[in-house]
């Protein structure tokens, strides 16, 4: 195992290890029936994040340290109780420490490198995490939806079963037998090649612009309950069948308010890193590099 693999794996093994402990010395408890679900918040020590809960060689360890420790773990170990993740993150900064002071206490090129890239990119994230929120405000959310949808019309949507076959022949031979009485959702299932065919074609509900262009004019065409003749795309010949429609109405504010703002810090990003960046000296280097030289971990290996 690679010094970088032990970095990346440790606090999750350190997590599991602590996981593995806490599931056989602890056991299930159950709540008596009827009591409260809510659990009452964390008691914040004085020193809040500077608070120290261990030292390795006088080194501290702190309750920050560990927040942002756990902060960065893997989604799968998100969920794990807070008492078996604070046992497995301590557990691991101070295995870091130890290990640490083993050494000489110089980084190589390329980790202060690494620790110079990470900086940069922290001190950027910073500057647009507050900016992309300060962008969302009530007035701005009002007018970006007012912009999307005030003119918007509904929009009709349709409900659609198909059939698809490889040929022509095919497809018209399955059309004679279901203007001949055949059940077009059997047919589906034992004929269509399609992966909706084990569903007896059935395509559920879509809007204008979900389907290629020959197969929703076909759609569009038929009344509810009327099957197409043969139609042609790009991945074969269809038998169509209308189910039903409806009218989408414009959604509300609130559906879409989070949709929305997620577009303003976009575009506030998008503006602000654009705007930094064109206010910049930036001054490229003449000389011509080989891009090949991004895989030579020897250059900053010292």
């Amino acid at each position: 195992m690679t010094p970088a693999t032990w970095i990346s794996r440790g606090l999750a093994l350190a997590v599991m290890v602590a996981s593995a402990a806490a599931a056989q010395e602890t056991a299930p408890q159950t709540a008596p029936e009827g009591a409260p679900a809510a659990e009452a918040a964390p008691v914040v020590p004085p020193d809040g994040a500077g608070t120290v809960v261990a030292t390795v060689n006088g080194q501290e360890i702190t309750l920050g340290h560990m927040i942002v420790a756990r902060a960065r773990l893997p989604e799968q170990y998100q969920s794990l109780p807070d008492e078996v993740l604070f046992n497995g993150i301590l557990d691991q900064l101070i295995q870091q420490l130890a290990v640490a002071a083993t050494g000489d206490g110089q980084l190589s090129a390329g980790s202060e490198l690494s620790l110079e890239n990470e900086r940069r990119q922290l001190l950027a994230a910073e500057v647009l995490t507050d900016l992309a929120e300060g962008a969302v405000t009530d007035e701005a959310l009002q007018a970006l939806y007012d912009e999307r949808y005030a003119k918007a019309e509904p929009t009709k949507e349709y409900n659609a079963a198909h059939i698809l076959v490889a040929t022509e022949d095919e497809a018209k031979a399955l059309k004679a037998e279901i203007d001949g009485g055949a059940d077009f959702t059997e047919l589906a299932q034992s004929r269509s090649t399609g992966p909706s065919g084990a569903n007896g074609g059935e395509l559920g509900w879509f809007g204008p612009g979900m389907m290629v262009e020959p197969f929703e004019k076909a759609v569009v065409a038929l009344e509810p309950g009327q099957v197409s003749d043969p139609v042609q795309t790009q991945f074969g010949w269809h038998i169509i069948k209308l189910n039903e429609t409806r009218l989408k109405e414009v959604p509300a504010l609130d559906a879409v308010r989070e949709e929305l703002a997620q577009e303003l810090r976009a575009r506030a990003i998008e503006a602000a890193v654009d705007e930094a960046t064109a206010a910049a000296e930036v001054v490229r280097s003449p000389e011509t590099l080989d891009p090949a030289l991004l895989r030579n971990l020897d250059l900053v290996a010292d």
